[in-house]
């Protein structure tokens, strides 16, 4: 399973801090961790303040490309700062996070795709907003689709992010979004999935549980990548297992070779 790492997103108080005070010992500390940890991608989202954002991704992504040689997901809505952190990447290195088939978002998001050849997470909603059912997310899908093939993006490069809700209170689309992975994972031609893990367990206690548990299911269902936090205890173990266990780790080489490195 591919894990995209989540914790320098500036969403998060200790990032908030690290970006406004240009802090590039921590920035760096939090990828090194990550990649430690088994990140197969690091995130970076710096939407600190709309005038800021553009500099900060830049001085982000250079901090994090000190720190460690695993690729860079650049994570933003606004193409102009997408582009900036791109043009610092090798072109069909990067991740984009994310598309989606909101008018007047996946055109001018699906141009940096094309032309950096990224990998990119695509959120599976459109202008009638968060989806309820498989049928929702696949109509939105559906005219992603119809762009990405229109510009020859290949589908295995196109990783649908089914929106993950809490279970507080959406306790029924736990069962639409693994459906939907299932569908992508049988008829989306090639592309894969990921989700935004720990969307599950907001405002429930011991999330971590849920997080894992969440995870174990999924993969179950045939997720192939999620966003989560590497570093949360038990995450990537379970992540490992579960793929051992579905059999997506041929010969358990992954697993085996993570208990040599003492990360399980």
């Amino acid at each position: 399973m591919l894990i995209i790492a989540e914790r320098i997103n500036a969403t998060r108080k200790p990032i908030t801090a690290a970006l406004a005070a240009r802090d590039a010992d921590a920035i760096r500390d939090e990828a090194r961790r990550q990649a430690d940890a088994g990140a197969d991608y690091i995130d970076i989202n710096t939407a600190l303040s709309p005038r800021e954002e553009k500099d900060l991704m830049v001085w982000a992504v250079d901090i994090v490309r000190q720190a460690t040689d695993k690729p860079i997901a650049v994570d933003s809505a606004d193409p102009k700062v997408a582009r900036a952190g791109l043009a610092l990447l090798p072109k069909g290195s990067a991740f984009l996070n994310s598309i989606s088939g909101e008018t007047g978002r996946l055109e001018p998001m699906l141009e940096l795709v094309a032309e950096f050849e990224t990998r990119v997470v695509a959120l599976a909603m459109d202008d009638r907003g968060m989806p309820n059912s498989v049928q929702d997310r696949w109509r939105a899908l559906e005219r992603i689709f119809a762009a990405t093939d229109k510009l020859k993006i290949p589908r295995e490069r196109l990783y649908v992010d089914p929106l993950v809700r809490p279970v507080s209170t959406n306790p029924e689309q736990v069962s639409q979004v693994l459906a939907m992975i299932r569908r992508v994972r049988g008829e989306g031609g090639g592309a894969k999935t990921t989700c935004g893990l720990s969307n599950i367990s907001f405002g429930l206690p011991r999330r971590g549980h849920l997080n894992r548990t969440f995870l174990a299911m999924a993969l179950g269902a045939g997720l192939e990548s999620a966003i989560l936090d590497p570093l949360a205890p038990g995450m990537v173990p379970t992540a490992l297992a579960a793929a051992c266990l579905a059999g997506e780790d041929a010969f358990c080489i992954n697993y085996i070779t993570a208990q040599r490195q003492g990360r399980l």
